[in-house]
C-alpha cells in the first residue's frame, strides 16, 4: 500500500500523524493537539486534507480541530461511544467497524482504559496502528476512567497485530517508559539496546514514535505482565496477568 506517515510535534510532546497515499493524493490526519504544525506540514507539501481521526476526547489531542476543520473542510470521525464529548462527527464509530480513507480500509479497535471511549484505527493493509494514549512506546496510558482490566484487555487485542505494525502513539514518553521498564528488566538485552537508539534519537530532536509491535513486545512491560519474569520481578509469581499489569501501572504512576 503506497501510504506515507508523517509524525508532527505538537504541544510540548504530543504527536499527531499524517498519512498520505501517494497514488491518490489523499491525505488523513489522526488527532489534532493543536492545528498549527498540521497546516504548516500540509501548507509546505500542498497537500489537501480529507479526513481528521481522533482516538479519544481528552483536550490535548482535540483542541486543534476546530482551526485544522475550518482550514481544511475535513470530515472527522471519532468513537460513537464518546459522541457526546467529541467535537461533531461526520461518522461515528464502534468496535469492529471498518470504513476507507486515503484508499486503504481502516478498522475500528475499542481499546478502553486510558478513558472509557479510547479507540485505535488499525489499516491493515499499511500495516499502522494508531493508539493515542492506549499503547504507547513502552508503555501506556494512565487509567484516568477505565479498570486495569480494561486495559489489560486492550493492550492484549493490540498485542495480538502482526508483529511488524507500527504503533503510531500519542505522546514522547519514551524515555520514561523506558527507564521505569530498566527497574523491572534490568538485563533485558532488547530493552537496553532500545534505550540507547531512544536517546540518541532525542539528543538528535528525531521522534520515538512510531515504534513497531515487535519492539513493544520485547521491552514494553504492559504488554508483558503475563510473562513469569515479570510477575516475579513484582513479587506476584502466581497472580492472574491482569493483577500484574495493575500492580505495573501503580508502580508507573508513582516512579
Amino acid at each position: 500500500m503506497p501510504l506515507e506517515l508523517i509524525t508532527i510535534p505538537c504541544l510540548r510532546d504530543n504527536y499527531a500523524f499524517l498519512v498520505r497515499n501517494t497514488e491518490t493524493k489523499e491525505t488523513v490526519c489522526i488527532d489534532v493537539p493543536e492545528a498549527n504544525p498540521i497546516i504548516a506540514v500540509l501548507s509546505a507539501r500542498e497537500w489537501a486534507l480529507s479526513h481528521i481521526l481522533l482516538t479519544h476526547h481528552h483536550n490535548d489531542h482535540i483542541d486543534g480541530l476546530p482551526k485544522l476543520q475550518a482550514a481544511t473542510g475535513a470530515k472527522v470521525i471519532g468513537a460513537a461511544a464518546d459522541e457526546l464529548r467529541l467535537p461533531a462527527l461526520d461518522l461515528a464509530v464502534a468496535d469492529g467497524d471498518v470504513f476507507e480513507v486515503c484508499h486503504t480500509p481502516v478498522r475500528v479497535i475499542d481499546v478502553p482504559g486510558h478513558t472509557v471511549g479510547h479507540i485505535a484505527f488499525h489499516m491493515p493493509d499499511a500495516g499502522y496502528v494508531f493508539t493515542g494514549d492506549s499503547l504507547m512506546a513502552g508503555g501506556c496510558g494512565r487509567l484516568f476512567e477505565g479498570t486495569p482490566t480494561q486495559m489489560w484487555n486492550s493492550l492484549t487485542r493490540l498485542s495480538a497485530l502482526p508483529h511488524e505494525t507500527r504503533v503510531a502513539s500519542g505522546h514522547e514518553y519514551t524515555q520514561s517508559n523506558l527507564r521505569f521498564a530498566l527497574t523491572l528488566e534490568p538485563e533485558n538485552e532488547a530493552l537496553i539496546s532500545r534505550i540507547e537508539e531512544t536517546d540518541k534519537a532525542r539528543r538528535e530532536s528525531r521522534p520515538t514514535v512510531p515504534s513497531t509491535l515487535a519492539e513493544e513486545l520485547a521491552t514494553n512491560p504492559f504488554l508483558r505482565a503475563g510473562l513469569p519474569a515479570l510477575k516475579a520481578a513484582v513479587g506476584l509469581p502466581d497472580a492472574p496477568d491482569a493483577e500484574v499489569f495493575a500492580e505495573l501501572r501503580a508502580r508507573k504512576d508513582n516512579f
